[in-house]
């Protein structure tokens, strides 16, 4: 007879095991687990007791002849949990060391190795990695009684890395935090007091720390959603940490702080599902970022985890394809343009002054853009009271009269050949939306943060109007900025202070990785997008690796033989070309290696400006650093790293030392950027004169570093 309550449930490390298995045999896998979630005590389910498991409630499950699943099973409590696929022999292997247990501290589930073996030489002498955190208090973060003898008798940081795969996963958290240097109150703090009045496995899978490592499984739909890509586990796990923010009803605007690969993509996604869930049907959120490339990732990722009534509450659209469909709606005729046409706009409109001002052409775009469109400073009166505080260049009364003549032109050509710059456009677009507010949207959320200026976020708080429950949720680093465009948030009309908060954890790339990126920022002052300064140091990846390869040449011929040798050797080792992606500062270096790599017999597939990465193609990716925002791949190249392109000199202002220093910042970031995309190895590579971003940098080994 088909159960009325069970609780049916799937761990992360199922999905793991999965999604490691032969295509075929993952079909059947996913017809057990329906057939097993809708009735887990049919009698089609073949439950044979593994006699050498140390835990009573785990069971093996028939998937075909050769194919085992590993479940545990509680009929007391109609509880069912699976926890493991593989070949017999080895799921029986792997079920033969676990225990699967509510923590009597945490109240959170737990699947864990039992007997574990301790090392000899490890039983006495030698201070130990835990020896002054008290049993107490690695209770406190989930060690379970079992495995205290085990954690204390650890040496170092790197054979608790190597116990990973041993330890619950809550504990190996606040284990890897303590081996870090940081104090028991710290962890405390970053996981909240444990609850140990769960003591049963139904209540337990309700808490948000289990549902971080285990998915209840409600229906049909969700079933098919989970199974169909169980590798983005993002989609499916949340973090506790993650979690609070994504459900909680703030007062006002709300403002999330992360590095690079600490999930605030995947938080604002899934706090825009959330707000979707509680809206009402004529209400609209506003999903926002800076590049077309950014909002097509998350419009096609927010399919993957919102329902169709959810989704069609949420618009996404980086924030400039807004604007120019908000002025065609309102019968304006311009173009916004960027980059060449506004260069070939301010160099008539300095020409056609007559004015004879020893300044670079780049000063007056600057000009513009930070004094007269932040401040609204449209006319000659207003532009000389207006304040220039932060400009490297002093400019005296006349001088200033001079500048704004060259202002007047540039209006004057923009009317003329009807075009905007996008910041005169999103000014226009607040003087319209000040006379008829019918374009507000009941919230707005913004993923790049750190990318957008003053006059963009003016442009959010009136698209969304006063301020109100709920209102802007904005995700950002500042340590990623690399469009030179800061704003203070405060004085954008987004108050943040009493709602700000900060991710740790990094899921994407290793603490080697992390560190070294971290140190080409060495000495760089980062905002936390307001007023004050951010302190990155309570920040940690919970993977392991080698430091970033950095290897430099005489030409570049060598530099491509090197590059070219070991794509073949990561793809020997099985790796996919599709997992690999090279990337150079500008699109004329790139093209080098679009060259050179189709030679070598290498498929190449661009990452383009103007396209989403096409997963199904088999190719090495390739992109410029700009690009590469945003994206993740398992190994990173990052080529021509020479003198002069790293900073790229071209983009310098030697003249204002203000410029200069914010160029230079923009530039390390983004090397912070490009760096940060990899999951599992980085490899930097240059010929001739190396950057001097990269000597030296600390905690590297020597032996990472090739000549």
């Amino acid at each position: 007879m088909k159960m009325e309550k069970a609780t049916v449930a799937i761990s992360s490390d199922f999905l793991t095991a999965f999604a490691a298995l032969p295509r075929k045999i993952q079909g059947k896998v996913t017809d057990f687990i329906n057939k097993f979630r809708n009735n887990p005590q049919a009698p089609s389910i073949n439950y044979e007791k593994i006699h050498a498991a140390p835990d009573n409630k785990i069971y093996s499950v028939r998937i075909d002849d050769t194919y085992r699943g590993i479940v545990v099973r509680q009929e007391r409590s109609g509880v069912y949990i699976l926890l493991w696929v593989d070949h017999h022999d080895d799921a029986y292997e792997w079920a033969s060391r676990k225990r699967c247990e509510v923590n009597k501290e945490t109240g959170n589930v737990q699947v864990y190795d039992v007997q574990l073996e301790i090392a000899s030489d490890s039983v006495s002498g030698g201070i130990k990695l835990f020896s002054m955190v008290s049993d107490d208090n690695l209770k406190r973060i989930g060690v379970p009684d079992e495995q205290i003898p085990f954690i204390r008798s650890l040496d170092n940081a790197t054979s608790l890395y190597s116990a990973k795969p041993a330890i619950p996963s809550d504990a190996y958290e606040g284990l890897e935090w303590l081996a870090n240097g940081f104090s028991i109150e710290e962890v405390i703090e970053l996981y909240g007091e444990p609850d140990n009045k769960i003591t049963d496995l139904a209540n337990a899978l309700k808490t948000d720390r289990s549902q971080s490592s285990f998915l209840v499984v409600e229906g049909e739909d969700e079933l098919l959603r989970v199974m169909a890509e169980p590798l983005e586990k993002w989609r499916v796990f949340l973090h506790p940490t993650q979690r609070k923010l994504i459900e909680r009803d703030y007062s006002g605007p709300c403002r999330i702080l992360g590095g690079a690969g600490t999930g605030k993509t995947v938080v604002a996604m899934h706090r825009a599902k959330w707000l979707s869930s509680q809206l009402s049907s004529k209400d609209k959120i506003l999903f926002t970022t800076f590049t077309a490339n950014l909002a097509g990732d998350i419009k096609d990722n927010l399919r993957k985890i919102c329902s169709v009534d959810e989704l069609r509450k949420i618009e996404v659209v980086h924030l400039d394809a807004w604007v120019s469909q908000f002025l065609r709606e309102n019968d304006f005729s311009y173009t916004i343009v960027y980059d060449d046409v506004t260069d070939k706009l301010w160099a008539d409109a300095i020409a056609r002054s007559g004015e004879s001002i020893d300044l670079p052409q780049s000063f007056y775009s600057d000009e513009w853009t930070k004094v007269v469109t932040t401040q609204e400073a449209f006319t000659k009166e207003k532009y000389l009271k207006a304040s220039r505080l932060g400009r490297g260049t002093r400019l005296d009364r006349k001088t200033r009269l001079q500048v704004w003549n060259i202002f007047e032109e540039y209006l004057a050509l923009m009317k003329e050949q009807q075009v905007r710059d996008v910041d005169t456009a999103m000014y226009e677009c607040r003087v319209i939306l000040a006379k008829d507010p019918t374009k507000t949207y009941s919230s707005v959320i913004v993923d790049e943060g750190q990318d957008f200026s003053s006059n963009a976020y003016k442009l959010l708080r009136t698209i969304v109007s006063e301020e109100h429950r709920n209102d802007i949720f904005i995700v950002g680093d500042a340590h990623q900025r690399i469009y030179r465009k800061r704003a203070v948030l405060s004085k954008c009309g987004i108050n943040v202070r009493g709602r700000s908060s900060n991710l740790r954890i990094n899921y994407r790339t290793t603490e080697e990785i992390r560190k070294y990126a971290f140190a080409v920022l060495k000495n760089i002052p980062f905002d936390n997008l307001d007023d004050e300064y951010e302190d990155e140091s309570l920040c940690q990846s919970l993977t392991h690796g080698d430091y970033p390869k950095i290897a430099n040449f005489k030409t570049a011929n060598e530099e491509y033989k090197y590059i070219i040798n070991e794509i073949y050797a990561l793809t020997k080792s099985g790796v996919q070309l599709k997992d690999i992606c090279l990337a150079a500062r500008t699109h004329k270096l790139l093209d080098d290696y679009k060259r050179e790599l189709p030679i070598a017999g290498i498929k190449v597939y661009e990452i383009k400006r103007s396209k989403l990465d096409d997963r199904s193609f088999d190719g090495i990716r390739v992109a410029t650093m700009h690009r590469v925002k945003g994206l993740e791949f398992p190994y990173m190249f990052i080529v021509a790293a020479n003198n002069r392109v790293l900073p790229l000199i071209s983009v310098i202002n030697d003249n204002d030392p203000v410029s200069k220093s914010e160029t230079l910042a923009s530039e390390k970031c983004l090397l912070y950027v490009a760096l940060t995309r990899a999951q599992k190895a980085a490899y930097i590579t240059s010929y001739g004169v190396q950057s001097e971003f990269f000597s030296p940098i600390h905690d590297e080994p020597t032996g990472n570093r090739i000549r």
